[in-house]
């Protein structure tokens, strides 16, 4: 009864500030006296005026040609989702780490530049990586990830060289009046502490990397006391299926959401934003299909053989009473 009254009083409180609120079915981890991991469905009420997305490093190309060709299938559909979120409400900050000069003199940059300082709750992270402040892992908090990225998850069959491929964020993400950009841990806080934002979603790539380590992503996020949620469906890693634990590409970005599940925040998928089916890449839909279709023809030869069985049964039956 309390809970419903609740979901009520927060139903009419976003009617009456004039926006609908944003209901987000949550999956998460808990651990159980054991020592094991529970996975448990939630779900959960933001109001959408106190929550921002931020999408993180979703760039014009990359060194990876299979990561550049995932991003480039990923964005269109980023971007329907994003408009989505702007109509109810939510803050959209661009974050194209290490690209933000390309964006230089923009409102949407100034945005970020000129929003007012406020301290944070504890010390932004201060390691460098990758053109940006890092959050390395927090061996207290998390083990290492499920899968080995250690040669940078080149997934393709000839092995890209690694070069400085990006110049900005992907053209087909619309960057609007309204939206920010920044790759700094500060300014982020900047933007999100003016607004009075206690809720931040990321979305972008790559999760085993920067959607978990950039200074305004996952782990800095949760640290800095945020309630964080990925957006599962709109994201990619950086994983070789040649590596540790040898599953294929997708299976090994499944692995990486339900670390990140277990010991940083709950995910959701973009259907709660937009009302339809979550995203899915072309080649992973084209290989659950063909996992169907062997599952199927096995099926089928089970019963064939246990058929055969059966029938062997009743012949030796027939005989034996023939006797």
């Amino acid at each position: 009864m309390k809970s419903l009254l609740a979901t009520v009083l927060l139903v009419w409180i976003g009617n009456a500030c004039g926006g609908e609120m944003l209901t987000l079915h949550m999956h998460t981890y808990f651990k159980t006296a054991d020592g094991k991991f529970g996975g448990v469905g939630k779900e959960e009420t933001w109001d959408p005026k106190k929550t921002a997305i931020i999408v993180c490093d979703m760039w014009d190309d990359h060194w990876c040609k299979g990561a550049a060709a995932r991003v480039g299938e990923l964005a269109k559909p980023m971007n329907a989702m994003l408009k989505d979120a702007r109509k109810k409400g939510v803050f959209i900050i661009h974050a194209p780490s290490s690209v933000t000069k390309f964006y230089e003199g923009t409102p949407q940059r100034k945005l970020a530049q000129d929003a007012k300082f406020a301290k944070t709750p504890i010390e932004l992270s201060t390691a460098d990586r990758w053109g940006t402040k890092w959050c390395y892992p927090d061996t207290k908090r998390e083990p290492e990830l499920p899968i080995d990225d250690s040669d940078m998850g080149c997934d393709c069959a000839e092995k890209c060289t690694i070069r400085e491929a990006w110049t900005r964020q992907n053209k087909t993400i619309e960057i609007k009046d309204e939206d920010a950009i920044t790759d700094n841990g500060q300014e982020a806080w900047n933007l999100l502490n003016e607004r009075g934002i206690d809720n931040v979603i990321l979305c972008g790539v790559h999760l085993n990397m920067c959607v978990l380590g950039r200074p305004f992503a996952i782990r800095q996020m949760v640290q800095l006391g945020k309630n964080v949620a990925l957006m599962r469906d709109m994201t990619d890693t950086m994983y070789n299926h040649e590596k540790r634990p040898q599953v294929n590409h997708f299976e090994g970005t499944d692995l990486v959401v339900e670390h990140v599940e277990k010991y940083w925040c709950p995910s959701f998928t973009s259907s709660d934003i937009t009302g339809k089916e979550a995203f899915e890449f072309k080649e992973r839909a084209k290989q659950l299909e063909q996992e169907k279709e062997t599952e199927k023809a096995e099926n089928e030869k089970a019963k064939a053989k246990q058929k055969e069985k059966e029938q062997k049964e009743e012949k030796g039956k027939e005989k034996a009473a023939k006797k």
